[in-house]
């Protein structure tokens, strides 16, 4: 069994259509989409419709949250106020093209999805399983990642929303823990081991790794192995970037396209 996962397109259609060409010619048997379809990218709608209509789960992004509920807030963590003034300016803009039709689709949308495959337990989120805008970066210590899978009781999370990918491996010795009973008494008993994976699918509109191809995750089970890697797809990135020039949104974010940096 294949598995696609990919997130943050950040309305990028060049690059969404890109995406999926790659995962049809792979034979995956189920794809799925992480969120955050819009913002930042001249063609929000056509990346709505294409995931709606090619009948793809979908979860709700935090800028899928806020377009779709008509805020004007979409939950992003901008560093600067320079940032901040251009993401303002990218709602607005975005909020005015979206159509009724498609916020409506957007805030209907999912905030997880739980699935099996290959006989492992796999939980999708934007974020993290906490919040849909946490950001779960690479260098997180062990431990609170660890904390989240015991957590969901999950072997397998994909995230993304930080544009960044990456897969960690966690690895968890069996051993003994000392756990406080509700009525206060102190008890030892056994911790079991594990092996649990955290995949960050990377962003398909708007990667910021410096690499300015498109990405996805694709989890591959076959006898009893899991494998997941990261996926690099190229494709017409100038187009795009000159459509965010001529849309009216922020000329920025066209150089932030070619440089695939925030």
């Amino acid at each position: 069994m294949k598995v696609a996962v990919f997130s943050d397109i950040h309305g990028n259609i060049g690059a969404l259509e890109a995406v999926l060409a790659d995962i049809k010619k792979r034979g995956v048997d189920m794809v799925f989409c992480g969120g955050d379809l819009i913002g930042y990218g001249a063609f929000p709608n056509e990346v709505i419709e294409l995931v709606r209509d090619q009948h793809i789960p979908a979860i709700i992004g935090n800028y899928d949250q806020g377009i779709g509920n008509d805020l004007d807030d979409c939950g992003c963590a901008y560093r600067d106020e320079f940032s901040k003034a251009l993401g303002k300016r990218s709602i607005a803009w975005t909020k005015e093209k979206v159509t009724p039709e498609n916020k409506a689709y957007l805030r209907n949308l999912l905030e997880r999805i739980s699935f099996n495959a290959g006989g492992k337990k796999v939980l999708l989120v934007h974020g993290s399983p906490r919040r849909i805008n946490e950001y779960l970066f690479a260098d997180r210590p062990d431990h609170s990642i660890i904390r989240m899978f015991e957590v969901e009781k999950v072997e397998v999370i994909i995230c993304g929303h930080t544009h960044l990918p990456y897969i960690k491996q966690l690895i968890v010795e069996e051993g003994i823990e000392t756990v406080t009973e509700p009525d206060g008494h102190q008890v030892i008993r056994k911790k079991p081991g594990g092996s649990y994976i955290l995949v960050n699918s990377g962003s398909v509109g708007k990667p910021k790794d410096g690499d300015p191809r498109a990405a996805y995750a694709l989890l591959s089970f076959e006898d009893g192995r899991f494998k997941p890697e990261i996926i690099r797809v190229p494709y017409d990135v100038e187009s795009m970037a000159k459509a965010v020039e001529q849309s009216g949104l922020p000329v920025e974010y066209a150089a932030m396209l070619r440089q695939a940096s925030g």
